[in-house]
């Protein structure tokens, strides 16, 4: 009886053994036996595996006879080796994009309007309509081939044109607006009063697209509201002090009318764009804005009676200038949208207002008051503002 007990003892010692996990003797026996056994079949999967490969690449007949009747089965790590070699494969055909390349596009574009503004400020003793009938007419000679090229039509999407006007209507005259106030005041205070648009697209989105609207759009907005009226100086807020102002007040307040009114059409004009949506090509849009334009201007400047000649061949080749420099401008700033972020290159563009401040200083040596420096910094923190706070919604939602 001893004996018994001890065996029964030992083999249940052995069975709970087993079930903690040990190696047993029979566990043991069955890797040598089924280790061969599975070694086999792996082996197998991989050479059926790489036959369907071959036969892939070969056209997907099958075996020599064509039948292609024997299915394998693809081995999970085989497969993810497979897609990351095709998705290498991919990135390595695909051109890489060089860093901060749509932030020197948003650069050029920058310098480019800023120079603009210095141009239209230096030519004498012709109107801000002329001089942006001048900029249309040439526009639509550098766009027409392009329209040809990329064969978009010259008329559009049929249930686009009510928009595609609209955009050559408010453009033009968000155009003329800020020439007119580069003309009648100093150039950068008409440059940070334009600069308020993002702002007042932000309100416009609100209530004609029905995005979004924070409280924050609505502490932006007072203080571009505010920024402007440090530069404007209404007499019933500031009194006599008009010290900096160019020429005389009554001029001083027609450019700030014009540019603000001038950056509630440039707001006009994004909330547009954004309805059309990417249904319409750029050229199209940059069509429309030209040629509208320029029926605007040449039946403005015949009621006024304002066309004139240049008298100064300098001025002719400006006016021309212009016009190259307004499609380069836009030009870079379609393709720095293309390829950056809209939050960066908005912040970019800020850099107009500086340079205004610096070409004022250059080349019209006026120096800028504490009233414009406030209105700028107003403006600035607005819109670099509105920017942010765009760039980091859209981030988060993506």
């Amino acid at each position: 009886m001893g004996d018994r007990d001890r065996d029964r003892a030992a083999r249940q010692r052995a069975l709970c053994v087993e079930d903690d996990g040990g190696v047993a003797e029979e566990e043991e026996e069955e890797e040598e036996s089924g280790g061969d056994e599975r070694a086999e079949a792996r082996i197998q999967l991989q050479s059926d595996y790489a036959d369907d490969a071959e036969g892939a690449r070969g056209g997907g007949g099958g075996g020599e006879g064509g039948g292609g009747g024997r299915s394998s089965l693809c081995p999970p790590a085989c497969c993810v080796a497979a897609r990351a070699q095709k998705a290498a494969g991919d990135d390595a055909g695909k051109p890489k994009t060089c860093p901060g390349l749509g932030l020197f596009y948003a650069l050029l574009s920058t310098v480019f309007f800023s120079i603009i503004a210095v141009l239209v400020k230096s030519i004498q003793g012709v109107h801000a309509i002329e001089i942006s009938a001048i900029r249309c007419f040439f526009q639509m000679l550098f766009t027409l081939p392009l329209l040809i090229y990329h064969k978009t039509g010259f008329l559009g999407p049929r249930d686009k044109r009510v928009y595609l006007v609209l955009r050559g209507l408010i453009g033009s005259n968000a155009m003329i607006l800020l020439f007119y106030a580069v003309q009648q005041m100093p150039l950068a205070d008409a440059t940070v009063i334009m600069f308020s648009n993002p702002v007042f697209t932000s309100l416009l989105a609100w209530i004609f697209l029905k995005e979004r609207c924070t409280i924050w759009d609505c502490v932006f907005t007072v203080f571009t509201i505010s920024g402007v009226l440090l530069i404007a100086r209404p007499p019933f807020l500031f009194g006599e002090q008009r010290r900096g102002i160019e020429g005389n007040y009554g001029n001083h307040l027609k450019g700030t009318i014009a540019a603000f009114a001038g950056a509630i059409g440039a707001a006009f004009t994004f909330v547009v764009l954004r309805k059309m949506g990417k249904s319409v090509h750029y050229y199209l849009s940059v069509w429309y804005y030209a040629v509208i334009g320029f029926v605007e201007c040449i039946i403005a400047v015949s009621v006024l009676g304002e066309w004139k000649i240049p008298y100064c061949g300098r001025d002719r080749w400006l006016l021309m200038l212009i016009a190259v420099l307004g499609i380069a401008g836009q030009t870079f700033l379609t393709k720095a949208l293309q390829i950056e972020k809209a939050g960066p290159v908005a912040l970019m563009r800020t850099l107009d207002v500086v340079l205004a401040f610096i070409f004022q200083f250059i080349f019209f040596n006026r120096a800028p008051t504490m009233w414009s420096l406030g209105g700028a910094l107003c403006v600035v923190v607005s819109t670099s503002g509105v920017a942010l706070q765009k760039w980091y919604s859209n981030s988060r939602k993506s």
